[in-house]
């Protein structure tokens, strides 16, 4: 699901509002039970030592705040993704401290009961509401409301050589390969092998052309010795968005098999760099010819590494029927 903001407006799911408008609701009266009957709370928790009742109406001031906080947050969740922050940093301060004096038998067990109601329950959808906005203020946003289609992107976006995408797809097939942001583990590793993935396309005749998302020139000091290499510069993701390549999701960015790749990566020297790009945006390889894409590969997950031979598999009579129009 991609969640994206022009000026003040982001998009909102509607789930997004009911969480905040009810977890608001809960923190206020839970505020109120705190305030107005401290000592009948305390005696819940089997706790009377003298001044915990003023304590207890300490916490439920500042639960009374949160839950304005989270009302007004409901307006749009997106945009004030702070107080969603707030919201999710008390849940984990709540989780840690009553957790940790429940274990120590300095609370009775009783307690969890109201950590779960309190906490536990919020704490993951307040994350999910927090990674909305992350992938939605995340890169820089397209110029444009309405995405490319890929004719209209081919026929404004250049190669580093001075030719127009779609004149240089009637000259010969391209690899286009959409590389995430340069300080990807992942990237590094596709750069490493640069030399071969040439080899590779130039078997099927084809060029390989690198897709980046820094600003034209600025990608040289990542290249190295393969600074000759065709590439296109697309700082705002739009050619990315014309091939239909968007943000990834949290299990595609962070997921098990990520992880695994990205220490095999490293382990291998790729190493990790400073972020350069779009950390969220999701690679992919695409064969473009003569204005058409003959085949498309895009990345299940960050660790996926473009396959040129099986990007090419079962194509060539595509190709050879293109070659005859």
């Amino acid at each position: 699901m991609n969640y994206e903001c022009r000026g003040e407006k982001c998009s909102v799911m509607r789930w997004m509002r009911i969480v905040l408008v009810s977890g608001g609701l809960y923190h206020l009266l839970f505020a109120l039970w705190a305030i107005l009957c401290p000592t009948h709370a305390l005696g819940w928790f089997d706790c009377t030592a003298p001044g915990q009742p003023l304590l207890w109406q300490m916490f439920g001031v500042i639960s009374a705040f949160l839950g304005l906080g989270l009302m007004i947050a409901a307006k749009n969740p997106i945009q004030h993704w702070p107080i969603v922050l707030l919201g999710f940093i008390e849940s984990i301060v709540a989780i840690s401290t009553i957790g940790s004096a429940v274990f120590n038998d300095e609370l009775p067990a009783t307690a969890l009961i109201m950590l779960g109601v309190n906490d536990i329950i919020w704490l993951p959808l307040f994350g999910l509401i927090l990674w909305a906005a992350l992938r939605a203020h995340t890169g820089i946003p397209p110029s444009r409301n309405q995405p490319y289609s890929i004719a209209e992107a081919a026929a404004v976006y250049q190669l580093s050589d001075g030719r127009k995408l779609a004149d240089a797809s009637m000259e010969a097939p391209l690899v286009l390969v959409f590389l995430r942001h340069f300080g990807c583990t992942f990237t590094r590793q596709i750069l490493r092998g640069l030399q071969d993935l040439e080899l590779q396309a130039k078997r099927h005749n084809a060029t390989l052309v690198l897709v980046h998302m820094l600003q034209s020139g600025e990608e040289i000091d990542y290249l190295g010795q393969n600074s000759d290499v065709v590439r296109i510069a697309d700082p705002r993701c739009e050619l990315y968005r014309a091939f239909g390549l968007s943000k990834g999701g949290f299990i595609e960015l962070f997921g098990p098999h990520v992880w695994w790749r990205g220490a095999i990566a490293v382990f291998k020297g790729c190493g990790i760099g400073h972020l350069a790009g779009d950390g969220l945006q999701m690679p992919g390889a695409f064969v473009f010819y003569k204005g058409k894409v003959i085949a498309s590969q895009p990345a299940q997950s960050a660790a996926d590494l473009p396959n040129l031979e099986a990007l090419f598999a079962g194509k060539a009579d595509l190709i050879n029927t293109s070659d005859q129009s």
